[in-house]
C-alpha cells in the first residue's frame, strides 16, 4: 500500500521500515507536547474537532484534486469511520481532557502501556502467538515504564482526575488497534485515514459546540504552531504510519514501539515545556529498549 505521491519514499534507496518506525515514534511522542500546548490555549474538544475536520478535508480534498480512484468499499469506509471514533474522537478526546491536569510526560507514559494490553487481546482474538521471548520483552517494557511512572508520581504534580481520563484514552486506543486488525479494512490507507479523521470531526463538532466555550480560545503563535503540527504531523502522517506499521508488523510488534514514548515524550516535554525530568526517569530506557528488541525480533527459523 503506497502513501500519497507527495509523501512517498522510493523503496530502492533504502529499507523504509526503520525510517517509518523512527518517524512514527518521533511524531507520536511530540504530539503529547503539542497537545499540551494546544489545550493550554484552547478547549480540548474544540481543538480536536477542528484538527480532525481539517485533516480529513485536506486528505480527501487532495485525493479528489489529484483524481485518485476511491479504493474503499462501503464496508471499508464504514470500518474506517468506526476506527475514527475509537482511535481519534474517544482516544484523543479523553486524552486531551486528561492533559489539562497532568503533564505531557505522564500522558505519554500511560498511553505507552498500549503494548501490554494489545498483546494480550491480540493473542486471544487475532491468533498472534505469545512466546516466552515476547512475554519477557513485554515484561521488561512494563518494568521500564513502571520505573518512570513511580518516580513521576512521587513528584506529586499530576492529578488523579487527569490520570483517569488518560486511562480511558488508553482503553480506546487498544480497542481501536484490535478492531483494525480484526476487521482488516482493505483499500488505500491514505483515503481511509481521511475518512477516519472526517468521521471523528463530525462526531466531535456538535459535542464541542455544546459543552466547550469558543470564547476561551486564546490565539497565540504557540497554539497556531501546535495546531499545524497536530493536523499535518499527527492526524495525517503519524496515523498513516501507525496503520502501515500495524499491517506490516502485526498488532503486538507495532504496539511495542509505544514503549519508546515515555523517554521521548519526557525529553520533548523537558526541551519545549521545561517539565521536570531527573536522571532516574531515564533509567527505564534500558529495559524498554531491550523489551522492544525481544518483542519485535524475528523468530529464529528452524534448521531443516
Amino acid at each position: 500500500m503506497s502513501l500519497a505521491p507527495s509523501l512517498a519514499v522510493p523503496r530502492s534507496r533504502f529499507n523504509t521500515l526503520p525510517f517509518a518506525i523512527g518517524l512514527f515514534c518521533l511524531l507520536w511522542s511530540y504530539a503529547f507536547v503539542a497537545g499540551k500546548i494546544g489545550v493550554t490555549h484552547c478547549p480540548p474538544l474544540i481543538l480536536l474537532a477542528a484538527r480532525f475536520s481539517l485533516a480529513g478535508i485536506l486528505i480527501l480534498g487532495a485525493t479528489l484534486i489529484r483524481g485518485d480512484d476511491w479504493s474503499l468499499s462501503w464496508r471499508d469506509a464504514a470500518i474506517f469511520a468506526v476506527l475514527g471514533i475509537a482511535n481519534n474522537a474517544l482516544y484523543l478526546g479523553l486524552g486531551y481532557t486528561g492533559l489539562q491536569s497532568i503533564s505531557a510526560g505522564l500522558g505519554g507514559l500511560i498511553v505507552s502501556a498500549n503494548p501490554v494490553f494489545t498483546a494480550g487481546f491480540a493473542a486471544l482474538l487475532l491468533g498472534e502467538g505469545m512466546t516466552w521471548r515476547k512475554a519477557g520483552g513485554l515484561l521488561l517494557g512494563i518494568v521500564g515504564v513502571t520505573l518512570i511512572v513511580w518516580h513521576r508520581l512521587s513528584v506529586g504534580t499530576d492529578s488523579l482526575h487527569g490520570i483517569m481520563f488518560t486511562l480511558a484514552s488508553l482503553a480506546s486506543l487498544v480497542a481501536g488497534t484490535i478492531l483494525f486488525k480484526l476487521l482488516a479494512p482493505r483499500g488505500s490507507l491514505w483515503i481511509g485515514n481521511g475518512v477516519q479523521n472526517l468521521a471523528a470531526g463530525v462526531v466531535l463538532t456538535p459535542v464541542a459546540l455544546t459543552f466547550a466555550d469558543v470564547h476561551a480560545i486564546d490565539f497565540t503563535p504557540g497554539l497556531i504552531g501546535a495546531f499545524a503540527f497536530l493536523v499535518l504531523g499527527g492526524s495525517i502522517l503519524a496515523y498513516w504510519l501507525w496503520f502501515h506499521l500495524l499491517k506490516v508488523c502485526g498488532a503486538t510488534a507495532a504496539s511495542a514501539y509505544h514503549f519508546l514514548m515515555p523517554p521521548l515524550g519526557m525529553l520533548f516535554a523537558y526541551l519545549v515545556l521545561a517539565e521536570h525530568v531527573e536522571a532516574r526517569d531515564l533509567l527505564g530506557i534500558i529495559p524498554v529498549a531491550l523489551g522492544i528488541y525481544l518483542v519485535t525480533r524475528p523468530a529464529a527459523k528452524p534448521v531443516s
